[in-house]
């Protein structure tokens, strides 16, 4: 990467691009939203807040700015996530007991941040430009990420609240019509995986590699509230021949009877979205569904979950555009055309993408040295790959090879489902 005047401009702007981005999120937000924590899956959003700010402290400022003095010298416990390497981080449940330090303090905490990157990436030397500039590039996806998970996360916290508090204002429009689910071929044969191009990509999309694929079909657009009523009015939640052992037991256990997030009120169907409740579209995407819930509607549907391999091979030459976080919508739409008729839709937006394909390493794969290798590869057991990015997700960070992975019985995610065959 080149240092000149106009490289290091367009990296600090999309830099403070990004991080205002975040700050635009909130501001629908009161200052008691910022503090709840849901879950322990949920964070609350002013750790994603702090946590963001501390990703650049750690990895980039307190490196390569010369006498650098932490911001306060708990926050690096305090907002550490998982990086073991670096110390011991706070307890992750835990994350809503942290009334203090306030909103005030870490909105203070990351303009103090966004000064001394701006200052670092006009100013740092040649010699270290390359490396500040690609650590930076890393932030800047990181924090594309937990622009997604302020919305799922903030999303589950306000559906906890009996008022049934919207965050936005934004409405889904309903299409007179969808098109009717079709298939699409593909041929079998040796297929390229994985990322080998310009433009960043996480070492998890790493290397590139050929595999063998089977002829398989693939459904036109995602399942719709409508066709999965119709397995919920089957028994589909009652039937344990349509279930994966672990997914029959995880699903009494959680007594689900529906996706996340679905409420049945005087017999109809309701559903809380980021705008508040509302009655379910029968025409929208289902939403919300664990890894179980889509494999057994697949089974029930005669059809199954694609493979990452498959879902790759069909999105490789179809363009990465849809619903994503910037349309402002935050919930899947309808499709509402097939598109030129050469391929699916709804590949890329709208709702990510259960497949069957477990998250592990590609051959010959090696993660990145240092702390950051902690990134991907270490959460390589017990989770399944989702593909395409969402409704939450920023359309530039997604790419046809970008693995994102969740664990099984995960529902709080922007996840739907295409089937194959």
């Amino acid at each position: 990467m080149g240092t000149d005047t106009k490289t290091r401009a367009s990296m600090l702007q999309r830099y403070l691009h990004t991080r205002s981005a975040t700050l635009d999120l909130c501001s629908s937000l009161q200052t008691e939203d910022f503090v709840v924590q849901s879950m322990p899956d949920v964070s609350p959003t002013k750790w994603h807040l702090a946590h963001t700010t501390w990703f650049f402290e750690t990895f980039v400022l307190k490196k390569y700015l010369s006498n650098y003095s932490p911001y306060h010298p708990l926050y690096h416990y305090l907002f550490n996530s998982y990086y073991m390497t670096l110390g011991k981080p706070f307890n992750r449940p835990d994350r809503g007991l942290l009334s203090r330090p306030t909103v005030k303090e870490i909105l203070d905490y990351r303009r103090h941040a966004d000064e001394l990157m701006e200052k670092l990436l006009t100013q740092c030397s040649e010699n270290e430009a390359h490396d500040i500039f690609y650590l930076t590039e890393i932030g800047i996806h990181h924090e594309q990420q937990h622009q997604e998970l302020l919305l799922t996360d903030i999303k589950h916290v306000l559906s906890c609240n009996p008022l049934n508090p919207g965050y936005s204002t934004g409405q889904t429009p309903a299409p007179d019509t969808i098109p009717e689910m079709r298939w699409f071929s593909y041929e079998g044969g040796l297929s390229w995986i994985g990322f080998d191009g310009e433009g960043f990509a996480y070492d998890n999309e790493s290397p590139r590699h050929q595999v063998y694929i089977n002829p398989f079909k693939l459904a036109s657009r995602l399942v719709t509230n409508r066709e999965y009523l119709r397995f919920i009015a089957d028994d589909g939640y009652r039937r344990p021949e349509l279930w994966l052992s672990d997914g029959w037991n995880e699903m009494r256990r959680q007594g689900w009877e529906a996706p996340l997030y679905w409420r049945k009120e005087s017999g109809t169907w309701k559903v809380f979205t980021l705008t508040g409740l509302r009655d379910l579209c029968p025409d929208e995407p289902v939403c919300h569904v664990s890894f179980y819930e889509a494999d057994a509607y697949a089974r029930w549907a005669q059809a199954r979950l694609p493979t990452e391999q498959e879902w790759e091979r069909a999105a490789r030459d179809i363009e990465v555009k849809g619903n994503f976080m910037e349309t402002g919508v935050y919930h899947p739409r309808a499709a509402e055309a097939e598109g030129d008729g050469s391929g699916p839709v709804q590949v890329f937006g709208d709702l990510w993408e259960w497949t069957a394909s477990p998250y592990v390493a590609y051959p010959g794969y090696k993660p990145v040295d240092g702390a950051l290798g902690e990134y991907n590869g270490k959460f390589m057991a017990n989770q399944f790959v989702i593909r395409g990015g969402s409704c939450a997700t920023a359309l530039s960070h997604i790419r046809p090879t970008y693995r994102n992975f969740f664990y099984p019985p995960s529902r709080w995610q922007f996840t739907g489902i295409r089937l194959a065959r």
